[in-house]
């Protein structure tokens, strides 16, 4: 098996994945898995579709990712993840879809308009 690569999206975060055989080692952005996402959830956001497809301490997986905040590049990571484990075993489509983890979530920052203070949000408006 070579290294498989695969690239996830959420908001304006980017993140590569590359994943190879191995024990289990996840690094991101040249750090450790654990040193990047501190709190639980984002770590159980990360770790979701490996658990799913009983595949945790299987491959060691290098992550680059840029943009966005935390939450955006976790579910970044999510989706690339869980789309080169549909690369590694088809099978494991029937477990990852039903749970949403193969969309891509379309919502982005909305551009602000001229003549505006922000995207929706308007200048304060005096009558006299």
């Amino acid at each position: 098996m070579d290294v498989i690569h695969k690239i996830g999206r959420r908001k304006n975060a980017v993140a590569r994945v590359y994943i190879a055989k191995g024990k289990g080692k996840i690094t991101i952005n040249k750090r450790e898995f654990e040193n990047y996402f501190t709190t639980g959830t984002l770590q159980y956001k990360v770790l979701q579709p490996l658990n799913l497809t009983d595949n945790l301490k299987s491959f060691d997986i290098t992550v680059n990712v840029h943009g966005g905040g935390t939450t955006g590049q976790a579910e970044a990571i999510r989706l690339a993840i869980s789309r080169a484990m549909c690369e590694l075993n088809a099978e494991h489509r029937l477990v990852l879809k039903p749970e949403g983890l193969l969309t891509r979530d379309p919502r982005m920052l909305e551009r602000k308009k001229f003549g505006q203070k922000k995207a929706r949000k308007k200048f304060q408006f005096s009558k006299r």
